[in-house]
């Protein structure tokens, strides 16, 4: 649809609360928002684009055609576009990383040596659960805790396969083990250690600690005094555990306070402060990378509605840092979502202000963290950089491979890295041409020619120039890389990835066959190996997608000017190929344009008469 029609449709929309889709010309859903009005919200879109921020006006330039659906309130339209936007993952919406849910702590209490592991979810497996807890960091730091405090293993071993195969592991000898590794330790030791860790997490801790102390003043009588000791680490240990961060008490008994922070250029964080019983039990947090150019309430409405969506726990009350236009509803779909009411908070003043502060103040941190992140990946590139002599940290680096099977389906891959980061958005795959056979050499050549001279011709999908060009291959590879380059006066430096024999990456090699070591530091190893496989994955997919096109094709693929839309066009109206073949040329003509009609009927009527 062009703007004009869009803006036509919008102003016949009713006005009346909903749900607006917006699709692309793949009908690929790019928004899914909710409004009072459809007709005056989504009218906004088409009215003077100069009024927009860059994000809305690129939208817009996107949107080929939009649907609407027609609620009976605001909150109904508020829960359908909630579903929507999950379902959907729409680009231009503001997204949480991943759905979060409250993690548990998992013990399989049916097997001789049970275990505790973490667990997204508690299921009918015949396991034991404990939680839900805040937050997936907190609820391993208390499966450490506990391990440590017990002396539990924490290794991979299987008891009682691996008992007495091997010598003890470093833990064992600093201490933070009891080695159940070794032969001279029984299973029942190991069950009275974990019974301990069980009522632990009941939080029966001053009925172990009792049993612990009484041990340690025993065997402190008998003159053990090396066990003594031993216990009375333990019972440190287990009094640690046993300690939370107390903040505030009395009126958070079952509390969620949110925090946020708008950082710098495009990145936010969303925080979540778990209290139970007037404690602090757990924080939970994402950033967020979209650019938020949305109101503050806009975006903290959009992300209490992702994060607490589906979740099988809710909190009694939950603080936000500013008032919601659609807290009325909110509150509806959050309490019907928990069985019970939920109460939506914006504290003025007080303890519970002090709160807020505390959870923007935390995700304030989490956005210089994330920064400092972004130096460590700077002083990366630096540093590749200055191994491979280039001027400048290759900021944009691009891989390329070749995978065939054969003279059929030859296809090489494409893949971007931005700062050290995979942008997938930029990855392609190409379809190699006039290929007499399996040759990596012309196909390179092939595929690099194409992707560069679309670059200079100014094709907006190979807009970008990359720093730097990686090639899966040896020196041969890179210098036919050199020799299109040259021949298109372009100056890229080019390096070949060499593999070792075990198909890991070994080393850079350059088109004059000087190799650079690479694994004498591991960030610079690690990401160069990381690319390759990347590229190898992307090569490899696509020639499998190809495969499976070509076993499933139709033999209409062959003529000119038949694509998919034409063949599924003409199959849907004869039924068959033997129909489409046994079809005169004005029934074709009926169907299709003259000219693919005339080439259809020609393609069957020659291969009759050559045979």
């Amino acid at each position: 649809m062009t703007f004009e029609e869009l803006k036509e449709k919008a102003h016949a929309l009713p006005l009346k609360p909903g749900v607006y889709i917006m699709q692309d010309v793949k009908n690929e859903v790019i928004y899914v928002g909710k409004a009072k009005a459809l007709k005056n919200r989504v009218s906004q879109y088409f009215a003077n684009l100069a009024s927009h921020t860059e994000k809305t006006r690129t939208m817009v330039s996107q949107i080929d055609h939009f649907d609407v659906i027609v609620a009976d309130s605001e909150f109904e339209a508020l829960v359908l576009e909630s579903s929507l936007i999950k379902r959907h993952q729409p680009r231009y919406n503001i997204l949480l990383k991943d759905d979060k849910g409250y993690p548990y702590i998992r013990l399989t209490v049916k097997e001789n040596y049970p275990k505790f592991s973490l667990a997204n979810r508690a299921a009918e497996d015949g396991a034991r659960y404990f939680g839900p807890y805040g937050s997936r960091g907190a609820t391993q730091n208390i499966i450490d805790a506990l391990r440590l405090a017990l002396k539990l293993p924490s290794c991979n071993k299987k008891f009682p396969r691996d008992i007495g195969k091997e010598r003890p592991c470093l833990n064992y000898h600093m201490g933070q083990c009891d080695g159940y590794c070794r032969p001279e330790m029984d299973q029942e030791r190991y069950r009275e250690s974990m019974d301990q860790a069980v009522r632990l997490l009941e939080g029966k801790f001053q009925e172990v600690g009792d049993e612990l102390q009484a041990e340690m003043e025993q065997a402190a009588e008998e003159l053990r005094f090396e066990k003594a000791a031993e216990l009375r680490d333990r019972y440190r240990a287990i009094e640690l555990l046993g300690k939370r961060q107390k903040v505030v008490a009395g009126s958070l008994a079952d509390t969620d306070v949110v925090g946020f922070h708008r950082g710098e250029a495009t990145r936010s964080c969303f925080v979540v402060l778990h209290y139970v019983e007037g404690e602090l039990a757990a924080k939970d947090w994402d950033l967020i990378d979209t650019p938020m150019e949305e109101d503050t309430a806009d975006i903290l409405s959009a992300l209490v509605r992702q994060y607490y969506g589906g979740r099988g726990h809710l909190p009694k009350q939950i603080l936000l840092p500013c008032e919601l236009e659609d807290e009325v509803p909110l509150t509806r779909m959050l309490s019907e979502g928990a069985g019970r009411r939920v109460t939506l908070i914006t504290p003025q003043r007080g303890a519970k202000m002090d709160l807020i502060r505390l959870a923007n103040k935390n995700a304030v941190e989490e956005v210089e963290r994330w920064t400092s992140r972004e130096e460590r990946q700077s002083k990366l590139l630096d540093l590749l950089g200055r191994m491979l002599d280039l001027d400048a940290p290759p900021k944009r680096m691009e891989s390329y491979d070749i995978s065939n099977q054969g003279a059929d389906d030859i296809v090489a891959s494409m893949v971007v890295y931005v700062n050290a980061k995979p942008l997938k958005r930029d990855y392609r795959h190409f379809k190699l041409k006039d290929m007499n056979g399996p040759d990596d050499y012309a196909s390179m050549e092939q595929v690099l020619t194409r992707r560069f001279k679309r670059y200079l011709e100014g094709d907006e999908k190979f807009s970008e120039k990359p720093d730097l060009l990686l090639i899966d291959g040896g020196e041969n590879h890179a210098k036919v890389a050199v020799r299109v380059l040259e021949t298109l006066g372009l100056g890229i430096p080019v390096f070949g990835m060499v593999k070792d024999d075990r198909h890991r990456t070994r080393a850079l090699v350059t088109p004059d066959g000087r190799e650079i070591g690479i694994q004498g530091n591991q960030a610079v190893f690690s990401l160069i190996g990381q690319i390759q496989e990347e590229t190898h994955r992307f090569a490899i997919e696509f020639h499998r997608q190809q495969q499976n096109q070509r076993v499933k094709g139709s033999v209409l693929d062959k003529i000119p000017g038949v694509g998919e839309r034409r063949r599924n066009d003409l199959l849907k109206h004869f039924k068959s190929v033997k129909n489409i073949k046994a079809a005169s040329l004005a029934e074709l003509g009926a169907v299709v344009p003259k000219h693919t009609a005339q080439a259809i009927y020609d393609y069957f009527h020659t291969e009759e008469a050559e045979a």
